[in-house]
């Protein structure tokens, strides 16, 4: 009788390490997701800060090309009939 009396105390020991164990993991992981919701916000405000610095930089590299810089002039009319052809859908969207 003194067995199953050991027996169960070991295993209610277990089952309490283990208990202890799964609360200390579910606070670990809700830090990680805290943690993982604050990066995936700074990634997407450096994703957005480098959208706007290709965006000028194009916008640079167009008016140099218009300034008859030695960069492609092909690359400049490509760039103002892409321009052209926006503003025809947008006009056309407007004249609906």
């Amino acid at each position: 009788m003194s067995e199953l009396v050991e027996i169960v105390d070991s295993l209610e020991n277990k089952v309490s390490k283990l208990l202890h164990k799964m609360e200390l993991l579910h606070q670990v992981n809700a830090k990680l997701k805290q943690e993982l919701v604050l990066l995936e916000k700074e990634n997407q405000l450096k994703q957005n800060a480098l959208n706007e610095w290709e965006e000028k930089y194009d916008s640079l590299k167009m008016a140099n090309t218009m300034l008859g810089s030695n960069t492609s002039k092909t690359e400049a009319k490509l760039k103002i009939n892409t321009l052209i052809r926006e503003l025809d859908v947008c006009i056309a969207k407007l004249a609906d």
